[in-house]
């Protein structure tokens, strides 16, 4: 299947369920057409009697046949929805699932902590990548508090707190108002298994935090902090000056005042409590909230599963005697093999990385990696004009295993691999090829550029790249123990090409390995 086409994700969470139905143009691509959201409190006795009653059931499931009509209004063609703390902890989920099921065809998966966490972080790394790196994620919900302490892209600790808001409405008996002492057990509840989970407070001195769930973005309305590169904020000294007129209202004027639904009335006190908890914990003094959570994570996934699996790879038996065959011909023309070699290692992963948007093969990713072996085969007869030399080399010398049409694109891919010659039809080579084969030697020499440039100083500085999607942009980072300046505005120069073809700006970043 190719892009565009419709998806839907949908968040059971704690305190309501959600619906987001969404157009993936490309993984890079992924607009909200339609949200919903209904308030089926599914925490609702499951943190006390860990049963679901009844009437909860019948309202997922009626909440679930209205998602379903609105999906196939939208046409969607790939799905997936998740349960998190309340179905988790329920010794009845089962029977929810099954109605759920057989009410609207859709399959409820009732998925673990990690993983929610997990959802979590994917989504704020998407919304957040080539913007901020944050180092705490926390994601507060009506069942639990996740929070995840990163380094990078790079998961240090992940902590599953059960002080989620629904949960601590109900073992607690909070109805209205919170009193100094109700706000004290709460912060009693949080501190206690925060501090036994994280141990020594950790340092977090100029941390990037953000915060995650729908108490998040309500707060942020209430104690808004200054918005940073379009993201909204939370102040927690703001918050902490606010929280008595918070607690101190009931649930219809917390509504009046702050404009919330009653079911957020209900718990935004809660959440108050905790994060001015968990801010005073770890030393912050705002939070970014960038208003994603479990459903954007799930979208995310679900674009991914739908086109990054690999095609039936080449023989490896085959394959090895060819690539003994390429860097044998190589050999002849005196090829810097330690260069060769690491171009081919970053464009093939390159290629891995960007399987989602450019849905090539194994048979093009092989191709790929010959052209980057040869691609300066030609710098023997002249280094000015090396990209057309290489290519009249391979076109013409003896390379068992490259032929017909794989030496043609190869050789193509040695001739484009240099910025200053573009594939065009007045060039008889490429333009032999049938349409598909010129736009797949257009994307494959797009990815050898870059690679190209990311070792323009043959020093294989770069030991690893990172490549990640975010809005129209491609971040792309490159691990590395020393500078690696030039090798990234190398690749900025050589990036036209990749950014025509896979519709989408590269950004480059250097990220210490």
């Amino acid at each position: 299947m190719a892009f565009p086409f419709h998806i839907a994700a949908i968040d059971a969470g704690s305190n309501a369920i959600r619906l987001v139905i969404a157009r993936a143009e490309s993984p890079f691509e992924i607009h909200e057409l339609a949200t919903e959201r209904v308030a089926v409190r599914l925490g609702h006795n499951a943190f006390t009697s860990r049963r679901l009653d009844e009437r909860t059931i019948s309202r997922a499931a009626k909440a679930f046949r209205q998602f379903r009509d609105l999906m196939d209004r939208y046409r969607v063609e790939a799905c997936r929805a998740v349960a998190t703390s309340a179905s988790r902890e329920a010794r009845n989920r089962a029977e929810l699932i099954r109605r759920i099921e057989r009410k609207s065809g859709i399959r409820l998966e009732v998925i673990g902590s990690e993983e929610e966490a997990r959802l979590v972080r994917s989504a704020v790394l998407a919304s957040l990548s080539g913007k901020f790196a944050p180092q705490v994620i926390a994601d507060l919900g009506g069942g639990s508090l996740e929070v995840s302490l990163m380094h990078g892209e790079k998961v240090r600790k992940s902590v599953h707190l059960p002080v989620g808001t629904v949960r601590l409405m109900e073992t607690l008996g909070v109805d209205g108002k919170i009193t100094p002492q109700l706000a004290e057990d709460i912060r009693h509840a949080l501190l206690g298994r925060l501090g036994k989970a994280l141990g020594r407070r950790p340092r977090t001195s100029a941390t990037v935090a953000v915060a995650c769930g729908g108490n998040a973005e309500a707060l942020a309305q209430i104690a808004p902090g200054p918005r940073q590169q379009g993201i909204d904020s939370l102040d927690l000294r703001l918050l902490r000056r606010r929280l008595p007129e918070i607690l101190g209202r009931d649930v219809e004027g917390r509504m009046r005042v702050f404009r919330v639904r009653r079911d957020r009335a209900e718990v935004i006190g809660i959440a108050a409590v905790v994060f001015d908890s968990l801010g005073a914990a770890l030393g912050l003094r705002s939070m970014l909230v960038p208003g994603v959570g479990v459903r954007e994570g799930v979208l995310l996934d679900v674009v991914r599963s739908r086109f990054a699996a690999p095609q039936a790879p080449v023989s490896d038996k085959r394959s090895r005697a060819v690539l003994d065959s390429v860097l044998s011909f190589a050999k002849q023309f005196n090829f810097d093999a330690g260069h060769s070699r690491h171009v081919a290692a970053l464009a093939v992963s390159l290629f891995d990385q960007l399987r989602p948007v450019h849905q090539l093969n194994d048979e093009m990713r092989f191709i790929l990696q010959i052209a980057a072996l040869l691609h300066d085969v030609g710098k023997i007869v002249n280094t000015r004009s090396h990209h057309k030399h290489g290519e009249y080399l391979v076109r013409c010398g003896k390379i068992p295993g490259l032929e017909g049409q794989r030496r043609e694109m190869v050789a193509c891919l040695v001739r484009y691999h240099n910025h200053k010659s573009d594939p065009s039809p007045e060039h008889k080579p490429y333009g032999a090829l049938d349409r598909e084969q010129r736009r797949q030697v257009r994307l494959l020499a797009a990815v050898i550029r870059l690679a190209e440039g990311l070792d323009v100083t043959h020093r294989q500085a770069i030991t690893r790249l990172r490549a990640a999607y975010h809005g129209r942009g491609v971040q792309i980072e490159a691990l590395a123990k020393m500078s690696v300046g030039k090798e990234i505005a190398a690749a900025q120069r050589r990036a036209e090409l990749f950014e025509r073809e896979f519709r989408a700006q590269a950004v480059f970043r250097r990220v210490a390995s």
